[in-house]
């Protein structure tokens, strides 16, 4: 083979060696002979090869998942608690020169926040508060990850396995307090109705023809089954009612005698 060729062959080969594709979610380290040098930009690129390496870090919003971890909280209730967590690398040359692995390393962090913010409360607070739970770790990752250049955008708190006996108090917690709302509004209605219906009597006792129709409307309630009989042991006439009360005309009318005096 022709020298001139071979070596030609030679720098094209290690021409392609050194060619990199940077995408654009992503930013390369650069090093030479294991020394920093620089951030590479997305884009075509080139390196020396063999003498110049690089290292791709993401810069896209990532996530991990926080395993399951058992935690004894405050009132002595065992739970198992997981999460995930969403962050982002800013800077990274920090967050590969400074920390080795971040991904874990945060994994680390969250697992141990965790089980130390959950253990300080009790286990109403973290069934009521989750979203205050998840601030309260996001703080305390937030202010060790922020030397590494990693923003922790936020830190939600997924699922919380309870014993089972525990399960079925707070079962019957939850019917008990069910049954006592249930009571109170009942009785709330009851006290309603019977104000109303002392209303609509005072109105009722006020018109005989109101009693009759009311009278009718409930006969018409009854027949409208078809399974029962009214029998009537006299007629609905024959009811006592309230009469009005004339005044006596005062038969001793008044009289005038001869000489134009009234005589009562």
């Amino acid at each position: 083979m022709n020298s001139p060729l071979f070596i030609g062959i030679l720098i094209f080969l290690f021409f392609l060696a050194g060619i990199r594709i940077i995408f654009e979610y992503k930013r390369a380290l650069k090093f030479r002979f294991g020394k920093y040098v620089s951030i590479m930009r997305p884009g075509f690129r080139w390196i020396i090869p063999f003498v110049e390496t690089i290292q791709v870090v993401d810069i896209r919003v990532i996530t991990i998942n926080i395993v399951s971890q058992e935690v004894m909280t405050e009132d002595n209730v065992p739970c198992s608690i997981d999460g995930v967590v969403f962050f982002k690398v800013n800077d990274p040359e920090k967050a590969i020169l400074e920390v080795e692995k971040f991904n874990f390393a945060i994994t680390q962090l969250s697992q141990a926040a965790l089980r130390d913010v959950c253990g300080k409360v009790e286990l109403d607070t973290i069934l009521s508060k989750r979203e205050e739970m998840g601030k309260n770790i996001k703080a305390i990752v937030e202010k060790e990850t922020e030397v590494w250049g990693i923003e922790i955008i936020d830190v939600k708190i997924k699922d919380i396995q309870l014993p089972e006996n525990m399960r079925r108090m707070m079962a019957n917690q939850a019917e008990a307090e069910r049954s006592r709302r249930a009571r109170i509004i009942l009785a709330l209605a009851e006290e309603q109705a019977a104000g109303k219906l002392l209303e609509a009597g005072k109105l009722i006792d006020q018109s005989p023809s109101a009693i009759k129709l009311r009278l009718y409307q409930t006969l018409a309630n009854i027949a409208t089954e078809k399974n029962s009989t009214i029998l009537f042991p006299f007629p609905e006439e024959a009811l006592p009612r309230k009469r009005k009360t004339k005044k006596k005309k005062n038969k001793n009318k008044n009289k005038k005698d001869n000489t134009g005096t009234i005589i009562p």
